[in-house]
């Protein structure tokens, strides 16, 4: 059984740092491209980061270039999500996608074919 695990969420201040982990299992996505996504209480799930297969392309919504940095380690199945200067904004539920291999990732949540159970962010003002 594929699953996506996501983990590392939780409460900060506002300025502070949370790193979410991706972890797979039941199949590698080693040459998959993988994606975080949020979704904010009452508002329609968003991209926010992707990387592709091998790590040499990222990609950023505007709202969090130069704060948050998506990284993956093939070896052990997992993707990564470093959040710094994090804003109340921020808060969401957020989930991890993985996406079709050797390709490169999109912004849209439905090119996306396996997804986590989300893990809460909230920052505090």
């Amino acid at each position: 059984q594929v699953q996506l695990v996501e983990s590392g969420g939780g409460l900060v201040q506002a300025g502070g740092s949370l790193r979410l982990s991706c972890a797979a299992s039941g199949r590698t996505f080693s040459r998959n491209a993988m994606g975080w996504f949020r979704q904010a209480p009452g508002k329609e799930r968003e991209f926010a980061a992707a990387i592709n297969w091998n790590g040499g392309s990222t990609y950023y919504t505007d709202s969090v270039k130069g704060r948050f940095t998506i990284s993956r380690d093939n070896a052990k199945n997992t993707v990564y999500l470093q959040m710094n200067s994090l804003k109340p904004e921020d808060t969401a539920v957020y989930y991890c996608a993985a996406g079709r291999r050797l390709l490169e990732p999109r912004t849209d949540a439905g090119w996306y074919d396996y997804w986590g159970q989300g893990t809460q962010v909230t920052v505090s003002s």
